[in-house]
C-alpha cells in the first residue's frame, strides 16, 4: 500500500467491527501511532487492542489496504475524512455480542436485603418522612381525596340524566347540550358528566378507550366535570357550524 504525508492533524473516519452491525463517525490525530490508535479503539468496538487486526477502506468502499505496523502514524498512511476503518475481532467473541444487553449479568437484590440498607433512597425517604413515608402527608391527601369525591358526588348528585344544561369550561365559550350520563368512569378517577352537544364541538361520540357511556354522534360527545355544568331551561341554539 502506497503511503503518503498528510498535513491536517486530524482526520474523521468511520470505524466499523466484525463484533456488531453499527458504525461510529470519529475524529483522531493523525499523530497516533497504530498501536495507540488501536487502544483508542478499545472503548469503540470493545475488542483488546492485542486481538484487533485493521483494514482501511475509502470513502468509495474500496479496500485499501491493513493498517499492520504498530508503531507506524496513523497520517502515514492515506487515511482522509470518510474513509472507513474496520476491526477485525481475534479474540472470539462473536458478532453482536457487545449489542445484545440480555446476555449482561445484572445485580439483583431482593425487597428484604434493599429494606436493609442504610444508603438507599428508600432509607433516606424513611429517616426524612417524605413521600410515601410521611404517615401525616399521606392521611391529609387521602383527606383530601375523599373531601373532592364527596363535594363532586353532590354536584352530580344534582344534575339529572336527560336535563339540558350549559358547559363553561375555563378557556372555552358556553356550550349548551343534554346529560347523557352522570358518574364514575375507568378513564379517569372520580365523578363525571357525559354531555350530548347541539353541535360537534366535542372529543368523542359517548365512548372513551373503548367503552361506552351513551349514545351520540361523532364529535358531539365530552366528559367535563360537575362544577362546570348548569342545568336549566336551555333551548338549543345554532352555532352556524352546518354552514361551514
Amino acid at each position: 500500500m502506497e503511503v503518503s504525508g498528510l498535513s491536517a492533524p486530524t482526520v474523521t473516519v468511520f470505524i466499523s467491527s466484525s463484533l456488531n452491525s453499527f458504525r461510529s463517525q470519529k475524529r483522531y490525530s493523525r499523530s497516533l501511532t497504530i498501536a495507540e490508535f488501536k487502544c483508542k479503539l478499545e472503548l469503540v468496538v470493545g475488542s483488546p487492542a492485542s486481538c484487533m487486526e485493521l483494514e482501511l477502506y475509502g470513502a468509495d468502499d474500496k479496500f485499501y489496504g491493513k493498517l499492520d505496523q504498530e508503531d507506524a502514524l496513523l497520517g502515514s498512511y492515506p487515511v482522509d475524512d470518510g474513509c472507513r476503518i474496520h476491526v477485525i475481532d481475534h479474540s472470539g467473541a462473536r458478532l453482536g455480542e457487545f449489542e445484545d444487553i440480555s446476555q449482561v449479568k445484572k445485580y439483583t437484590i431482593s425487597q428484604e436485603a434493599y429494606d436493609q440498607r442504610q444508603d438507599s433512597v428508600r432509607s433516606f425517604l424513611k429517616r426524612s418522612k417524605l413521600g410515601r413515608f410521611n404517615e401525616e402527608e399521606q392521611a391529609q391527601r387521602k383527606a383530601e381525596t375523599t373531601q373532592r369525591l364527596t363535594e363532586e358526588k353532590a354536584q352530580a348528585d344534582a344534575i339529572p340524566v336527560g336535563s339540558r344544561c350549559e358547559v363553561r369550561a375555563p378557556g372555552q365559550s358556553p356550550r349548551r347540550g343534554t346529560v347523557m350520563y352522570v358518574g364514575l368512569t375507568d378513564f379517569k378517577p372520580g365523578y363525571w358528566i357525559g354531555v350530548r352537544y347541539d353541535e360537534p364541538l366535542g372529543k368523542n361520540d359517548g365512548s372513551v378507550n373503548g367503552k361506552r357511556y351513551f349514545e351520540c354522534q361523532a364529535k358531539y360527545g365530552a366528559f367535563v366535570k360537575p362544577s362546570v355544568v348548569t342545568v336549566g331551561d336551555f333551548p338549543e341554539e345554532d352555532y352556524g357550524l352546518d354552514e361551514m
